[in-house]
């Protein structure tokens, strides 16, 4: 116990700088890519902890830590999460549909060994080359350039493009638009992932972890990067190896992200006090998040833990009549999509799952039960 003790327990002689080091691997787990040009202070920390970094996240969690002179990059290898997508940079920022996904792969291809200095036109027709290699068909349809410009958009948004000369934004209404543009290929080599070089699906991207380096860290990377883990998801000697070492991993997440760790029959969480270390939070305002949170509530409630996706259509139903006036009235008369974005919701967050018309209500929602009369939340994990 000694030896573990001073494994993790490696910075309470110097308080300043245990924080220091919390505030760089809490922000580098949510922000994979830092950018010495957005934000300064912070990749000047992240480079001043660099080998202390990247010691703890190789060693506990599998991960690589490289720093340039103006780049962090965190290849996050070890556990591959499945649903936390690529979001685009607008301002109202959604997921990347696969056509996105599409491009956003074929620009980085084409931007990988080209020129610093290039046109907009030229990108796009070394583009529609690495399109003709990999058997994609491009076309000049609005929503191609549409998908197009998305993915360079992101691009732009996280420091590999950069707009020298008018806007690439034209080109969705006009093939004739042209911009001048500065790449930066040194930051398109940092965005694969290894798994990436041996993978030729997304399904090999997706088993083809580090698992077999260290069960240890595979565990602890899905605890990491997964809202709850549940019994079901793990082997029964892998459970065995969380539960025996959930003091071990109490003090590593304390110490590295400030996070406590949540144990019951049923699974285990690492729960962050401050709420804001995730890429996708909730409760959360707005339609869709309010719906969700009082579908779980309504749900709750029955003392039922599966439940017909048209009762819950139903449930929707009634709570959008309910609060109309507050919520988006698109939304709210939809009730189809509308179910299906508070659905997704849950399903992100590991509080239901849905198969076969099926909503199954996991452990984890009960979290957000109410006492009727009290108003105090019951946290069941």
């Amino acid at each position: 116990m000694t030896a573990k003790a001073t494994t993790v327990t490696t910075t309470a002689g110097n308080p300043q700088q245990a924080l220091d080091l919390r505030d760089a691997a809490r922000y580098l787990v949510t922000h994979p890519l830092v950018l010495a040009e957005h934000e300064p202070e912070m990749f000047l920390l992240i480079r001043r902890y660099e080998q202390r970094l990247d010691r703890w996240f190789t060693q506990r969690f599998g991960y690589r830590l490289q720093v340039t002179t103006d780049t962090a990059r965190l290849f996050k290898s070890t556990v591959v999460a499945s649903r936390r997508p690529l979001r685009t940079t607008s301002s109202q920022s959604r997921a990347f549909s696969i056509r996105e996904y599409t491009m956003l792969a074929l620009a980085l291809a084409a931007c990988s060994a080209g020129r610093s200095v290039t046109s907009l036109r030229d990108l796009i027709h070394e583009i529609r080359s690495a399109a003709t290699d990999a058997g994609v068909r491009l076309t000049e349809e609005h929503a191609d350039r549409r998908a197009l410009v998305t993915a360079l958009r992101w691009m732009v948004g996280n420091g590999i493009i950069k707009e020298m000369h008018d806007s690439m934004d034209r080109y969705v209404s006009d093939s004739e638009a042209d911009a001048v543009l500065q790449i930066r290929s040194d930051r398109v080599a940092l965005l694969p992932i290894p798994v990436l070089a041996r993978s030729e699906t997304v399904a090999d991207v997706l088993d083809r972890s580090d698992q077999g380096l260290s069960t240890r860290a595979w565990i602890r990377s899905l605890l990491l990067e997964e809202p709850v883990i549940y019994r079901h998801d793990l082997t029964d000697d892998q459970w065995s190896t969380l539960r025996q070492r959930l003091r071990v991993e109490s003090s590593i997440f304390n110490e590295m992200f400030g996070l406590h760790i949540e144990t019951r029959a049923e699974g285990v969480a690492a729960i962050d006090p401050q709420n804001q270390l995730t890429d996708s939070q909730f409760p959360r305002p707005h339609t869709v998040g309010h719906a969700a949170l009082l579908l779980i509530v309504r749900l709750i409630a029955t003392n039922r833990t599966l439940i017909e996706q048209n009762s819950v259509t139903e449930v929707v139903a009634s709570l959008a009549e309910e609060h109309r006036r507050y919520w988006s009235q698109r939304l709210a008369g939809d009730l189809d999509l509308l179910t299906r974005k508070v659905l997704g919701l849950l399903q992100d967050h590991r509080l239901v799952e849905v198969t076969d018309d099926i909503v199954h209500l996991l452990p984890a929602a009960w979290r957000y039960s109410v006492k009727i009369g009290t108003g105090v939340q019951t946290p069941l994990l």
